[in-house]
């Protein structure tokens, strides 16, 4: 069937991706991940059902995920996801091509921002534009970025974490850094290994640390049951694990987030501090869930901090509203050539 498309915008990101059409709204939500025959270089899944295989596959299977710490690692793939993904929501076959904007983290390099349109328009793009995830994340999250105010957005996705300050529509200050969602489950990993003698899997440990990870201890212990292999006995084992031993496992990559916000406010100019101070910090992006995370950073800063309704979608929310004025991000296109 043919189809007129609509301009798309894609929440490219680490763990998942989200993809926004115009007049329908948040239309895809899916991990990051292919599933490949590796002797025929064959695609077998994508999204859902490859994150199915992580761990799980035979020697000729391998589950990919194409985006390491918020930049493309594995360029092929990651164009043939952004194609299986596209066709996906506005079909195989289009009457035109349709413009596409991307988020991109605020720290990444003209390098990798010229990969990531490389491999939309390869994947069908007309026109493919960037939009720096603080900035979409802020429009996502409902914050009116074009006044002359402070805001501060934390976006902590899967693989990092954005702090960025805007105002006028524009970053002020900001600070990327590769410690998000990916990092907390390796911590998890490694602390189970070293603690208590079991090797888990990155479905185990992610599930751990939504039903019991935390930034600081609860008034209540969560406890959890969790199967592993014994290291010493090659075996499988069950044991209960509880919250208080994640707030442990989790410290060293919590601070890591507490002080980048630290250190970009000590950079902020204070007219804009002080608008912060009053509206206080606004958290988005999967890894802002983390149970706890919030009051560390408001203990940390002495701002109230809060996470945004459905704080999952407001960096792909912002992307599709940011469509509207894909004529402003023309203009910048045009200009800079003209600079040249």
């Amino acid at each position: 069937m043919f189809g007129f498309s609509s301009d798309i915008g894609i929440d490219l990101g680490t763990a998942s991706v989200l993809v926004f059409v115009k007049g329908r709204g948040i239309v895809l939500q899916e991990p990051s991940v292919v599933a490949i025959d590796k002797n025929t270089n064959h695609i077998l899944a994508v999204g859902q059902e490859a994150r199915r295989m992580l761990g799980r596959t035979p020697g000729n299977i391998v589950a990919i995920r194409p985006l390491k710490d918020g930049v493309i690692s594995d360029y092929e793939v990651t164009e043939k996801m952004l194609k299986y993904f596209i066709n996906k929501t506005v079909g195989k076959k289009w009457i035109f091509k349709p413009k596409i904007i991307v988020c991109v983290p605020s720290g990444v390099t003209e390098v990798e921002k010229r990969a990531v349109i490389d491999a939309t328009n390869e994947a069908g793009a007309k026109m493919t534009y960037l939009i720096e995830e603080p900035i979409a994340a802020a429009i996502g999250a409902g914050l009116d970025i074009a006044q002359p105010n402070g805001h501060m957005i934390v976006d902590i996705g899967g693989g990092t974490s954005d702090v960025a300050v805007i105002s006028l529509g524009g970053i002020v200050v900001s600070n990327s850094i590769k410690v998000a969602g990916d990092k907390f489950d390796e911590a998890i990993i490694r602390y189970m290994r070293k603690k208590h003698n079991i090797m888990i899997g990155e479905r185990t440990a992610e599930e751990m640390k939504i039903n019991i990870g935390g930034a600081c201890d609860r008034e209540e212990e969560v406890t959890m049951n969790v199967r592993g292999r014994n290291l010493v006995s090659g075996l499988p084992v069950n044991i209960v694990v509880g919250s208080s031993e994640m707030v442990e496992a989790l410290e060293e990559s919590v601070m890591s987030i507490a002080d980048a916000v630290h250190s970009v406010l000590e950079k902020t100019p204070p007219e804009l501090a002080a608008d912060i101070a009053d509206q206080g910090i606004i958290m988005t992006g999967g890894g802002g869930l983390l149970w706890g995370l919030d009051h560390l950073i408001s203990e940390r800063t002495g701002i109230p901090v809060r996470v945004a309704e459905e704080a999952v979608s407001c960096v792909a929310k912002g992307t599709g509203k940011a469509l509207d004025s894909l004529h402003l991000l023309e203009n910048d296109i045009r200009n800079s050539r003209s600079r040249r």
